[in-house]
């Protein structure tokens, strides 16, 4: 079962879609061997007679029954869990029934960590455990397959979701919004660089100099505090 693509948002992507990590329905599948295994060698030792005819189908139907339960149950559980990271948030859905989900948004998670036991670093799984500002609570997520590269891919999700919401671009310069007049066009150097120049504007285009204006009166270096020389008219 696929995720459904209809709850994305405009321009959100599905980073990575995961599931469980397939050990989790390794100890269903040898248990529904042995029932099938047990069941078929009963069933063989039997007699043949009307009796245990009876008896035969009531153990096939047993058989069949933790199938259902120990088998298909646990199977479906895991087809039915998907952690789908995309641009925007971490989805989490379960459930074969009835269902369960949770979103988390980028914006919200504060530190993602994995934690891997010895036998997790053999079959390459783990555990991730995702902090949340404010009341939400906390997501610990099992079974995740490569969790130490999901946590990596999480961490640079979370802050490139940071500089998109700050306005800022690739090379960590935030565009200037001509309507409303705010914004800034570079980091610590051009913070400077406006306070230092007086020639910087914030338009991006350059002050004229003052200097050559020919309008602007002018003192003589011989002129007296109260004489100013004023340049004839045009």
């Amino acid at each position: 079962m696929g995720f459904p693509e209809n709850i994305l948002t405009k321009d959100e992507k599905v980073v990575r879609s995961l599931h469980p990590h397939w050990l989790t329905v390794l100890a269903p599948t040898v248990i529904g061997i042995l029932i099938i295994a047990a069941a078929w060698l009963i069933v063989a030792m039997t007699p043949v007679n009307p009796t245990w005819d009876v008896v035969d189908w009531i153990i096939i139907g047993l058989g069949v029954l933790l199938l259902i339960i120990f088998v298909l149950v646990p199977f479906l559980r895991w087809r039915t869990t998907r952690y789908v990271i995309t641009t925007n948030r971490v989805a989490v859905r379960r459930g074969v029934l009835s269902k369960s989900g949770q979103d988390i948004g980028l914006s919200k998670i504060t530190d993602v960590s994995f934690h891997q036991s010895f036998l997790d670093r053999i079959i390459r799984s783990g555990s991730l455990h995702i902090e949340t500002a404010g009341d939400g609570p906390d997501e610990d997520i099992a079974n995740i397959p490569r969790s130490n590269q999901v946590q990596q891919l999480l961490n640079r999700l979370v802050e490139e979701d940071a500089a998109r919401r700050g306005g800022f671009g690739a090379g960590g310069h935030r565009a200037y919004d001509a309507t409303s007049g705010s914004g800034s066009y570079g980091g610590a150097a051009a913070n400077d660089a406006r306070g230092s120049d007086p020639a910087y504007d914030p338009r991006g285009e350059p002050r004229p100099d003052r200097t050559d204006r020919t309008d602007r009166a002018e003192r003589r270096p011989d002129a007296g505090p109260d004489e100013w020389e004023t340049p004839p008219l045009r």
